[in-house]
């Protein structure tokens, strides 16, 4: 799974009821751009009577900005990424699943199961898992890809044409990444650093984009972009000559879920829809459209095959192991905050 350049993203009503089926019920999700097919929406629909209507986001920021700008109350499901939900849980936003009321939870994998955001999963079952690492264009640059300098220190041809995602969480992290030092520091002069790395390297960045981070490689706008593995699959196979890589440095890893919101309006048709979420038909249904990887059990045998292959899904054999961002204590947020807001203006 992402600030956001205008905090509402796009907001899409999904009046989802069956035909001719009396709606027993509405269901207010908080989504990711692009990331649940509206025809598993309709089957959601068509097997419980209950209407979906959806708003998105396009960065895990933008989603807890407007939970505290008062939305909580107004969703009933959300689908942070996994520092998200400790955030969320941290600051009071979540509600607790009782033992027993998800029907199939033992469907989780169970390296998915005791995570250390939602240890038990009492808050939250998972959605989709993937890396964010970035990608380039082969009709404009041939040479090694698989180095964090393609963003942060890249070759002449390929500077003003490069597209970073929209998000302190990840872009800062990755240029951690580079530097090799690590997240949430608080060393002064690591802290220079990674603020003179960002400041220097925007002169060669074209745009802040996540919700147009797969149509700007695709149209060729950016010859360099930051992008989500299973987005950018999509965005190789709309016909696009660019290549993911997995840079020796590192990469971020990451695992979207499914949290129920304190205060949901429609506690009941939460719990039905993240029950429906773990079915393994469902699960794979979602993975077939957004081209990510899901953690339910026997979800394996309903992919399409091309997932099991493409080089965005697997790793080469030397690649490094994924850094999951973490969750900096509040002094030194605000100290990577003021980094990104400098950054941005």
């Amino acid at each position: 799974m992402k600030f956001m350049k205008t905090l509402g993203a796009a907001t899409v009503a999904l009046m989802l009821t069956a035909g001719g089926a009396a709606a027993e019920g509405k269901l207010s999700l908080y989504h990711w751009f692009e990331y649940i097919p509206q025809e598993l929406l309709d089957k959601f629909t068509a097997e419980t009577g209950i209407e979906v209507v959806m708003d998105t986001f396009d960065s895990n920021e933008a989603m807890l900005a407007n939970l505290k700008a008062g939305k909580l109350g107004s969703y009933d499901v959300a689908v942070p990424g996994d520092y998200m939900v400790s955030i969320l849980k941290n600051e009071g936003m979540l509600d607790t699943i009782a033992d027993g009321e998800l029907k199939n939870k033992g469907n989780i994998e169970d390296k998915w199961l005791n995570v250390d955001f939602d240890n038990g999963r009492m808050h939250s079952i998972p959605y989709q898992w993937g890396s964010t690492s970035f990608m380039v264009n082969r009709d404009a640059y041939s040479g090694d890809i698989r180095d964090t300098s393609m963003l942060f220190e890249p070759p002449a041809e390929l500077a003003g044409k490069i597209n970073v995602l929209d998000t302190a969480g990840e872009t800062l992290v990755f240029a951690s990444i580079h530097l090799g030092i690590p997240q949430c520091s608080t060393d002064r002069d690591q802290l220079k650093a990674l603020d003179e790395l960002v400041q220097n390297a925007k002169g060669s960045w074209a745009s802040f984009n996540s919700d147009g981070a797969k149509d700007v490689l695709v149209s060729g706008d950016a010859a360099v972009g930051m992008i989500w593995n299973g987005f950018g699959q999509k965005a190789r196979l709309e016909g696009a000559n660019v290549e993911y890589a997995y840079p020796k440095q590192g990469y971020i890893v990451w695992m979207d879920n499914v949290v129920l919101l304190k205060d949901a309006p429609n506690r009941d048709a939460a719990i039905k829809f993240m029950d429906f979420l773990l079915v393994p038909e469902n699960a794979a249904a979602v993975t077939n459209f957004a081209r990510y990887t899901a953690g339910v059990k026997g979800v394996g045998p309903l992919l399409d095959p091309e997932l099991q292959t493409s080089p965005e899904q697997n790793p080469p054999a030397d690649a490094p192991a994924g850094t999951f961002v973490q969750v900096c204590d509040e002094a030194t947020q605000k100290v990577y905050d003021q980094i990104w807001t400098r950054l941005k203006q």
